[in-house]
């Protein structure tokens, strides 16, 4: 059995279809109570639809280099905040890719606490070429996500 590089941070896990990054909150993270600033749940989302897909074997860097270079953008996103995260928190985010219509791809997240829901997020992401133009996503993206997309991980 292969062993990870413990210098190499962790791209978090799938539990079935959904993706699991752990996160901590540190006081950078927080206003003068304690408290994350809102604008900070965007940045844990970020990182877990990055990480996810890391984890199912696609990177950003990938994408860029191949034969058709592509990336993503949010185009939508819907989110509730339910209650505060605080300093020293351990989170997790969830990340289900839900779906992939044309250019676009359909993302749930959630932030828990524990077992709680404290923040959750619906994202329309589109992919697109490098003048910013809409995409369809690659043969291969397809090929990596199609396990997590029909539920066979």
């Amino acid at each position: 059995m292969p062993t990870e590089d413990p210098n190499t941070p962790s791209s978090g896990r799938y539990e079935g279809r959904e993706h699991v990054l752990p996160v901590r909150i540190y006081y950078e993270d927080t206003d003068f109570t304690g408290v994350v600033y809102h604008a900070n749940y965007l940045r844990y989302f970020e990182r877990g639809r990055s990480d996810a897909l890391r984890a199912a074997g696609v990177s950003h860097t990938d994408l860029l280099s191949g034969d058709r270079p592509t990336a993503f953008t949010v185009v939508r996103m819907e989110i509730d905040f339910r209650r505060p995260a605080r300093i020293d928190d351990a989170l997790q985010v969830r990340t289900l890719y839900d779906r992939i219509r044309g250019p676009r791809m359909f993302i749930q997240q959630r932030l828990l606490r524990g077992g709680e829901v404290i923040c959750e997020a619906q994202v329309e992401a589109a992919c697109i070429d490098l003048s910013g133009r809409p995409a369809r996503p690659s043969p291969r993206l397809l090929e990596r996500l199609a396990p997590i997309l029909n539920g066979t991980v």
